[in-house]
């Protein structure tokens, strides 16, 4: 097996950070976010960090609800970076056992998109590779990564192995990640994982991107729509 370093140089990478705070604050998941982040950066890929709540992001599943009555929705352009990325990594911190509000609103606007097509005629997030960051003072983490996880996949993402990372201090008020007690940066099992987990998702961001995302034979919403139907067949009931 060849240990070649690969070259990622062309991919990009977007981090939503689902933060209930607004910059400039201090964010614990932002924290754990810069350890996937300075990878993303160490092997030359471009990669960015936004924070939902910095924006007017109206609630809804409309691509831009302005159209709904919304005043303003920052989403049209946001979603031109989710777009033009070839990997999404969502971070949240754990909020009574759950994903943020900001993380929810994040999944109900990427589901407003969901049905837009991409040039094969497939669903508009196929080809790409989603992850999850995990911060929190509860229980939690894999909860969250199993609801984050399944949505990504549901509206079109690749998942690659081990695709979440997370790290939890004690269950009630305490420490969080980037509090000099919690010794968080130390943990051997939190960073590797996040190690892992970028590094999958690069892997896999960069085989689709090679092959230019999923072959439309079987899949293509739009060759559905035209009457192909490839080798399905209703089952005879017997």
């Amino acid at each position: 097996m060849s240990n070649q370093k690969p070259d990622f140089s062309k991919l990009k990478a977007l981090y939503i950070n689902c933060t209930l705070k607004k910059s400039p604050s201090v964010s614990h998941t932002r924290g754990l976010i810069d350890v996937s982040f300075d990878i993303m950066k160490s092997e030359g890929v471009s990669a960015e960090v936004i924070r939902l709540v910095d924006f007017d992001v109206p609630v809804g599943v409309q691509p831009d609800m302005t159209k709904e009555g919304a005043p303003k929705d920052d989403w049209p352009r946001i979603y031109k970076k989710i777009e033009a990325a070839h990997i999404l990594i969502i971070g949240t911190p754990i909020w009574l056992g759950e994903r943020s509000s900001i993380a929810t609103k994040l999944i109900e606007r990427l589901y407003a998109m969901s049905g837009m097509l991409n040039e094969k005629g497939q669903y508009v997030y196929y080809g790409k590779a989603g992850g999850c960051i995990i911060t929190g003072n509860e229980d939690g983490v894999k909860h969250c990564a199993m609801g984050l996880l399944y949505a990504l996949q549901h509206i079109g993402y690749s998942i690659p192995p081990q695709a979440d990372a997370g790290w939890i201090g004690e269950v009630g008020p305490g420490p969080s990640y980037l509090d000099q007690e919690a010794n968080a940066k130390n943990n051997e099992f939190t960073n590797r994982n996040t190690t892992f987990m970028t590094y999958n998702l690069l892997h896999l961001a960069k085989m689709l991107e090679e092959q230019n995302g999923y072959p439309p034979y079987g899949n293509s919403r739009k060759n559905w729509d035209d009457g192909n139907r490839w080798d399905f067949q209703n089952p005879e009931y017997r």
